[in-house]
């Protein structure tokens, strides 16, 4: 046991901050009072926080008072750390406290992983997402398994709050969406968020979010990409479409103008320096997406935003039917976004019944499998393109009309951008309405409409003259 603490080390570093109280900051960053090992000297680290945060010195005779205070005071203790040589250069030292307080919490794990997996005979999928979930809050150093105190989530708060307030009249709070529009609506994905995307098939579904991870890794953020349809050279042509504004069946064919080959190469180029990562192996569980997210975030702090395309792709247990198995995956993504403290965006599907109804724009009923995800999800947007029902219309009169053996000339102009809506069907912290944008076809692109009032939506009230009936959609 004793390669697993080392007390002279750790009244050192106390010591070195009572003798100079100017360098707890920077302990304090890398330091927390259970990285120590003997009790008194975690009371000795919290009650200096307390002291810090209320801007009193760190020295003995305070410490006394607030110790006291705590009911935690050993004066045999306080002068052994008194009598410790206090140090300048702590680094090494911090290190070792590190270090041997993520032995200790490994050696915890271990106890608790042979009591869930033999006393408690719990199934191995659940013992393996326990030990991975430890393991990354080992990793990050963030082990916490009390209740937090008052105390603690008020200064929290109070932070947050001063933080919003140099922003000033920003009116984005969270993660930047890339769209002027939907930030003033949203404030930006809230980290912790779970935000699902739907959209019937020819929408721009995956269009819309490769536009947003453009724009974070344009920001130097991180993203993960699970794609579960298209490999990840498909998103990259998307991807690249969108940023050099050439058309994606240009792309697709390598038919390209020589100053098109030279605004490529710059893209590609400037792409592949960002932090852009992509699983393309067509297959995915709660827990393959849960093991890989928190290794890459471990690895890479830096991921500010997850997506996946699309939530039906992925897999369930399969234990009680596929409404449990949606029900599971909704939750562990909730739950996963939380952990990691970022927005995860899952793109979802919408049932065909939205088809069969006058007015197209999707509703929450509308989602497949809804429940579950209407429950869990912070954010519900839906992509609406009244021009791809349209175009589908006037495709199907044309059809019988031929049929028919008329003659039919379609009033339908394809355009080469197109109004594009974002209709928020669920915020948890703000107002639903709709966000107008414009959808670039050719560039598989979205980009701000010009400002105009969000209008509240109500679907009983909407009544949109179209063909009933299910309409085949056009591919993009």
């Amino acid at each position: 046991m004793e390669n697993m603490y080392n007390l002279n080390i750790e009244r050192a570093v106390l010591s070195a901050i009572i003798f100079d109280p100017e360098t707890y900051e920077e302990i304090a960053a890398k330091l927390k009072p259970q990285d120590f090992y003997l009790p008194f000297h975690q009371h000795v680290f919290a009650a200096m926080e307390e002291l810090s945060a209320e801007e009193k010195p760190l020295d003995d005779e305070f410490l006394r008072s607030k110790l006291n205070a705590m009911g935690k005071f050993d004066e045999v203790a306080m002068l052994d750390l008194l009598s410790a040589n206090p140090i300048t250069n702590t680094a090494a030292y911090l290190k070792e406290i590190k270090a041997k307080s993520s032995k200790r919490a490994l050696a915890t794990l271990a106890t608790e992983i042979k009591k869930v997996t033999i006393e408690d005979d719990l199934p191995a999928e659940d013992v393996m997402n326990l030990v991975e979930k430890k393991l990354y809050e080992i990793t990050q150093n963030s082990t916490s398994d009390d209740f937090r105190e008052s105390k603690e989530i008020t200064l929290s708060m109070m932070g947050e709050i001063e933080r919003l307030k140099a922003l000033g009249n920003s009116k984005l709070i969270g993660t930047d969406t890339g769209f002027r529009n939907l930030n003033d609506r949203t404030s930006g994905f809230g980290k912790g968020d779970l935000v699902i995307i739907a959209a019937r098939p020819a929408m721009g579904k995956t269009a819309f979010v490769l536009n947003m991870a453009l724009k974070a890794i344009e920001r130097n953020e991180g993203v993960a990409f699970f794609s579960l349809e298209m490999p990840a050279e498909q998103l990259m042509l998307r991807m690249l479409s969108a940023k050099t504004s050439i058309p994606l069946q240009a792309l697709r064919v390598g038919d390209l103008k020589d100053e098109q080959w030279s605004d490529l190469a710059a893209a590609t180029q400037d792409i592949a320096s960002k932090k852009l990562f992509v699983d393309d192996g067509g297959y995915a569980t709660i827990h393959h997406v849960r093991s890989k997210l928190r290794k890459l975030k471990a690895q890479h702090p830096e991921i500010s935003v997850a997506i996946i395309d699309y939530l039906q792709l992925m897999s369930g247990e399969g234990r009680e039917g596929r409404q449990q198995e949606v029900s599971e995956i909704s939750r562990g993504l909730k739950q996963l976004a939380r952990e990691l403290q970022i927005p995860i965006l899952a793109l979802s599907q919408l049932n065909r019944g939205v088809e069969s109804r006058d007015n197209k724009r999707p509703m929450l009923s509308d989602l497949r499998e809804s429940g579950a995800i209407e429950q869990d999800a912070d954010i519900i947007l839906f992509v609406y393109r009244d021009d791809v029902y349209r175009e589908a219309q006037e495709k199907e009169k044309e059809m019988k009309a031929k049929a028919e053996g008329k003659e039919y000339t379609s009033e339908f102009r394809k355009k080469p951008e197109e109004d594009a809506e974002i209709i928020i069907g669920k915020q948890r912290n703000g107002p639903t309405g709709t966000v107008n944008l414009i959808f670039q076809k050719n560039f598989t692109r979205f980009v701000d409409a010009p400002t105009g009032p969000a209008f509240e939506i109500e679907y009983e009230d909407a009544d949109i003259p179209m063909n009933t009936g299910n309409i085949e959609l056009p591919a993009i």
